[in-house]
């Protein structure tokens, strides 16, 4: 690929990188932030930003809260970047989000507008926390095996109930989804297998996994529901881990994301094999960022947190 800007690639940041604060200095600092976190709160119907920076932190982890409440950070960044010159479009080639932080991508690739974005992780939060009575279903990061060996010990575990693979994080980090049963079989054989740690993960449902199916089905009345464009630049898939620039074929790989795997080492792998040499983390948290130089050294993962860390990529990308 030979334009400058298929070398960098902008990354959002899902469910686990919330907390209480987040998006407030950006809110005080910059009229574009406080714009957004107002346009969300007007979305949603509810004081949203009021939760995110004062709390309580029980309040701002529920999955309806946490998943609009991570986009909005990440599309106030994105203004920030966009009123002091960043043309997303000039300047960088690819964007890519964990699970919600999906839409976070497409929204600022202008796929969805910020008030669809905001509902739509409304009604995925809701409808993925409803979908399974609460106890029945459990996730477990399993640690220090290999994608094979993971999927494998799925497979023997299906005795017991639905149990699949639902993050590839990489770096030897496998999250598994389903039933709890099933979950806590699988956690023990991983152990037994050689996994360096097999912890159940303390989630309220089993997310990506087959059980998620009604909030599929959800997700997929409502993505039909709403205004839907061509991003500006390629988003890779969460499912795929490969480039989609077609609005529609986004939106049916939205709704299979629901109960598939997030395929982040995948993607990262993409983005190292195809040029890019440089991944912006654009919203709360280094999540990403600590991911990408686990897949690939010769990535650069920078988090873009504070006024300064904007100042400084600002620099870089625009010289």
């Amino acid at each position: 690929m030979s334009s400058p800007a298929s070398s960098i690639a902008f990354t959002f940041p899902g469910q686990g990188s919330q907390a209480v604060g987040m998006g407030k200095e950006l809110a005080d600092a910059f009229p574009e932030a406080r714009a957004v976190f107002d346009e969300v709160d007007e979305a949603l119907g509810q004081k949203l930003s009021e939760t995110m920076w004062n709390g309580p932190e029980e309040t701002l982890t529920l999955t309806a809260n946490a998943q609009p409440a991570l986009m909005a950070v990440s599309i106030a960044t994105m203004r920030v970047l966009e009123a002091r010159g960043l043309v997303l479009a000039e300047k960088v080639g690819f964007v890519a989000g964990h699970s919600l932080g999906e839409y976070s991508a497409l929204c600022a690739a202008g796929t969805f507008s910020l008030a669809d974005a905001a509902r739509l992780l409304r009604i995925r939060g809701d409808a993925m926390q409803s979908a399974v009575p609460v106890g029945q279903g459990a996730m477990a990061a399993i640690i220090g095996l290999d994608h094979a060996d993971v999927e494998a010990i799925c497979v023997e575990a299906k005795s017991e109930g639905v149990c699949q693979i639902a993050n590839d994080n990489g770096g030897g980090q496998l999250v598994i989804s389903g039933s709890k049963a099933a979950v806590e079989k699988a956690a023990a054989l991983a152990t037994e297998k050689g996994a360096k740690r097999a912890i159940m993960l303390p989630v309220s449902a089993p997310f990506h996994s087959d059980l998620m199916a009604p909030a599929a089905d959800a997700m997929r009345h409502a993505l039909d529901t709403v205004q839907k464009n061509d991003p500006v630049v390629p988003v890779i898939a969460n499912v795929r881990a490969t480039p989609v620039s077609d609005a529609n074929e986004i939106a049916t790989l939205l709704v299979a994301q629901v109960t598939g795997q997030v395929r982040w080492r995948e993607t990262v792998e993409w983005f190292g094999a195809n040029g890019v040499t440089t991944l912006y983390e654009i919203g709360s948290g280094k999540v990403l960022t600590g991911l990408a130089r686990r897949i690939d050294k010769n990535i650069s993962g920078i988090a873009l947190n504070t006024p300064a860390d904007i100042d400084a990529a600002l620099a870089a990308i625009l010289g």
